[in-house]
């Protein structure tokens, strides 16, 4: 891919076999998906009720619980009425509080989106420049000391959890410190250390992504060519350089946004954060498995989605992608 790419034509070509085997591949996962939280509750050992409920509960709430959500119908018309629901919005209905999965799920999900969203903004602004510029001070084997210290820190970085980031966060800056609040989204300070805590190990992994995929094209024809015009130095790495080496980076970054809505549930949980993520750990625990269903549900789809729209974007950027799988 470079600058003078032509355009990727859209008609014709290898795009539309390209697009069909991305909504196909989207599709089959998406029922794969469906079907095997469908099944998670039939695969837990004893009555999902029963468990839900308490064993001392009556005999009359249980069986009356179970009719309610259908648990006593054929499999297969529970999984008809499964994903009828599933379209018309029903994610079904809590077994703890009775409230529809749905409304609880609306109430916690802009909760998580903003903390993942806030933090891959954080992972791209921190990551382009460092990553750019360490890949401009130490090529051609310049300035080693350099580039030994920023691969040492940031696989350091990049090797520890996001809980653990989290509990040192909360023990450095927020117990000790007081600089932050130690739990809670109430004000902008709340944000802060959640973010941080999930942003710091795909910032680092990141950056050295795109060092490394700098400096295979900073000794490319049109890298000299771009030089040997004096273009200033912003233009030939910003403008020239740094969009190819995106496709590496873009396949990363989607991969690194699905990792992130996941790394919630852990430091959501860090920080009492009121998303989705401690929800689901707060359902396992109580064995609300519809609750536990639904939010699972919401994570796979959102994992789904990422990657066919990096994928489109990459046939995009780079229609060779798309020509190589022809």
């Amino acid at each position: 891919m470079t600058t003078a790419a032509a355009a990727p034509r859209l008609r014709g070509g290898p795009w539309p076999a390209f697009a069909a085997r991305r909504l196909a591949r989207f599709a089959v996962s998406l029922w794969a998906l469906l079907t095997a939280a469908f099944l998670m509750i039939h695969l837990v050992p004893g009555d999902p009720v029963r468990a839900a409920l308490g064993m001392t509960a009556p005999a009359e709430l249980v069986a009356a619980r179970r009719q309610a959500l259908g648990l006593d119908d054929p499999l297969w018309v529970q999984y008809g009425h499964y994903l009828r629901g599933l379209v018309t919005g029903d994610f079904g209905t809590s077994m703890v509080s009775g409230q529809p999965v749905a409304q609880v799920i609306g109430d916690r999900l802009p909760s998580t989106l903003q903390l993942a969203v806030l933090a891959f903004a954080v992972v791209v602004a921190v990551a382009v420049p460092v990553g750019v510029g360490f890949a401009v001070l130490t090529r051609g084997g310049r300035r080693r000391g350099g580039e030994l210290a920023f691969t040492s820190v940031s696989v350091f970085l990049a090797a520890i959890p996001e809980f653990l980031v989290g509990v040192g966060l909360v023990a450095l800056l927020a117990v000790g410190l007081g600089w932050f609040p130690v739990a809670g989204a109430d004000d902008v300070s709340g944000y802060v250390l959640p973010v941080a805590a999930l942003a710091i190990g795909p910032a680092a992994v990141l950056a050295r992504i795109i060092r490394v995929e700098l400096l295979s094209v900073l000794g490319a024809d049109f890298v000299r060519t771009a030089r040997a015009k004096r273009l200033p130095a912003r233009l030939v790495y910003v403008r020239h350089a740094l969009p190819n080496a995106l496709t590496a980076t873009l396949t990363l970054g989607g991969l690194m946004l699905t990792s992130m809505v996941a790394g919630t549930v852990l430091v959501e949980n860090v920080f009492a954060w009121p998303g989705l993520g401690s929800t689901i750990v707060q359902s396992i625990v109580t064995k609300d498995y519809p609750l536990v269903q639904g939010i699972v549900l919401v994570y796979g789809v959102g994992v789904l989605l990422v990657n066919l729209l990096v994928d489109v974007v990459l046939g995009l950027l780079d229609p060779r992608s798309a020509i190589r799988e022809a």
